[in-house]
């Protein structure tokens, strides 16, 4: 093996089988519960990194089902994402995932640096709820559960939701454990399709678990709960700010 073919197939680890396929990602059929509450805006301040803003004191709880994604196959996630701007442009900070297969953790976070950990999450309809739960290490850490299919959402509403930029802090370790990249990732989703968006009533707990601490970012008040189902692909995504850059 020269060095010119190493530069040439060099994509992932393990180099001579990686553990997932070059994107992009097309997901068919994925299904969101998202249940968006109010939480200390000072807490929420301690963990957006500069230089993105806070842009209310909200954070959305997601448990999302993915039964058909290229390279990933099936699994399900869920997580914590943060409204913020980056120079005046809204966009969300995705703060925590949890998922359970093995792929989209490592593509996830070695391409877009996506903070993901494996998990247990799950999202299922239990005659008239709609229930998202997400367990680690054998311990539940969220339950989610919303009215099934109540009211219907406006289509281009929801598409424009989902077309925010996503915000990812990327940190790849060098050998010698001091950071050889540490950078703010956009991702922006494409080719959206919204197959179908309801609204309905909403409940969230979260639960204290030292390896999964969801939970510090408690829940004041549930603000509301949605449910979508879509096609959309996740591109590659962009620099957008270089921590490790030389400051002028």
């Amino acid at each position: 093996m020269t060095e010119e073919e190493i530069r040439r197939n060099a994509f992932a680890m393990p180099y001579t089988n990686p553990a997932f396929p070059p994107g992009p990602y097309r997901f068919t059929d994925r299904e969101f519960l998202i249940i968006s509450y109010r939480t200390d805006p000072a807490l929420l301040e301690k963990i957006i990194p500069a230089p993105l803003k806070l842009a209310e004191p909200i954070v959305k709880y997601e448990f999302i089902n993915m039964p058909d994604s290229t390279g990933f196959g099936h699994y399900c996630e869920s997580g914590q994402v943060i409204p913020v701007t980056l120079d005046g442009v809204h966009g969300s900070y995705v703060h925590s995932m949890y998922l359970n297969d093995h792929p989209p953790i490592a593509g996830g976070r070695e391409i877009w640096g996506f903070p993901k950990k494996l998990g247990d999450p799950e999202l299922r309809v239990h005659k008239d709820t709609l229930i998202g739960t997400l367990d680690y290490s054998d311990a539940r850490v969220a339950t989610g559960t919303m009215g099934f299919k109540h009211t219907q959402l406006d289509h281009a509403a929801i598409k424009a939701s989902l077309e925010v930029p996503n915000f990812l802090f990327k940190v790849v370790p060098h050998v010698d454990g001091t950071p050889r990249i540490c950078e703010l990732v956009q991702v922006n989703f494409t080719d959206i399709v919204v197959k179908g968006a309801w609204g309905g009533p909403g409940a969230l707990e979260l639960f204290a678990n030292a390896l999964a601490p969801v939970a510090n970012l408690p829940v004041l008040e549930v603000l509301s709960a949605v449910h979508i189902l879509s096609d959309l692909t996740l591109p590659y995504g962009k620099v957008v700010h270089d921590y490790l850059a030389p400051t002028k």
